[in-house]
């Protein structure tokens, strides 16, 4: 077998599990329904990733749906399992989509009867602006989508979460005009100091995925160091973004542990004290416990 090919053979392997963490944490945005078709790994199934999550001290998760068919199955799978509770919403590269298709009103419509009818819909999210996958032509479709998003959530009392790539200065431009909501999460934050500050100073949770153990992420080392404890958040965005030493590879809710230390590290935390913080502070951004 060649070196190649003993390398994919690995990837293909889940990561062994941490070491449990001393609190729990909650992993606050997860997609149990995505596989890495990439290297052909069949995602777990939800009963699974719940043992497994939990035997390392990760007993919830926020399950996120990001198109009609992924949110109504967030909200079936939050009914039928109490660690789990569910975001839904169009995905900023899914808005210019749908606004070609069914159109936005149609959409927000059905989005909005799903967050209305179930408690345990917690979040709208995540939504937001990609400037890195959509080109020019989609932007106004995303920017109207995550508008209206930001008044569902309002209009709601449901947490936004919102997805951010290459488009700082404009998802701030949109929070500002439109008002943010009571609570507001900035999922897999890939800022620097500055734009911390700039979210923090607005009333956002900043949660941090596996990016932040990566080689290349010292500005947004210098964001997490900065963030007070009681805005703090955890996520996987798994099956993505698995943490080092596992990137690459497949990610799921187990492997939160090696993000938490890294970020007690950057910190200079206390690893338990800052399990319990991020636990709190998830479930005042959350909307309480579950």
């Amino acid at each position: 077998m060649s070196p190649t090919n003993e390398s994919r053979a690995t990837r293909r392997e889940r990561p062994p599990a941490p070491e449990p963490l001393p609190h729990p944490v909650v992993d606050d945005h997860c997609h149990l329904d995505i596989a890495r078709g990439d290297l052909e790994v069949d995602a777990l199934t939800v009963e699974d990733a719940l043992a497994r999550a939990a035997a390392v001290g990760v007993p919830r998760i926020v399950q996120i749906g990001c198109d009609l068919e992924r949110a109504a199955w967030a909200v079936e799978t939050a009914a039928a399992h109490p660690q789990i509770v569910a975001g839904v919403a169009l995905h900023p590269n899914e808005a210019p989509l749908v606004a070609a298709s069914i159109g936005l009103d149609v959409a927000l419509e059905r989005l909005e009867a799903l967050v209305t009818a179930h408690d345990r819909v917690r979040a709208v999210g995540e939504t937001g602006l990609d400037f890195f996958r959509t080109g020019e032509e989609g932007v106004a479709a995303q920017v109207e989508s995550f508008r209206r998003h930001v008044d569902l959530a309002k209009r709601t009392d449901r947490t936004l979460v919102i997805h951010d790539r290459d488009a700082h200065d404009a998802v701030l431009e949109v929070i500002d005009a439109e008002g943010a909501p009571d609570r507001w999460v900035m999922h897999c934050f890939s800022g620097d100091a500055a734009f911390a500050r700039a979210c923090l100073d607005r009333g956002a949770f900043l949660s941090f995925a596996g990016t932040v153990t990566f080689g290349n992420a010292g500005a947004l080392r210098e964001a997490a160091a900065l963030t007070p404890r009681d805005r703090i958040l955890v996520e996987t965005d798994a099956p993505f973004l698995t943490p080092a030493p596992y990137r690459g590879r497949v990610n799921a809710s187990y492997l939160v542990p090696h993000t938490v230390r890294a970020l007690a590290e950057i910190r200079g935390d206390d690893l338990g004290e800052l399990c319990a913080a991020i636990d709190a502070a998830t479930e005042v951004a959350f909307g309480g416990a579950w």
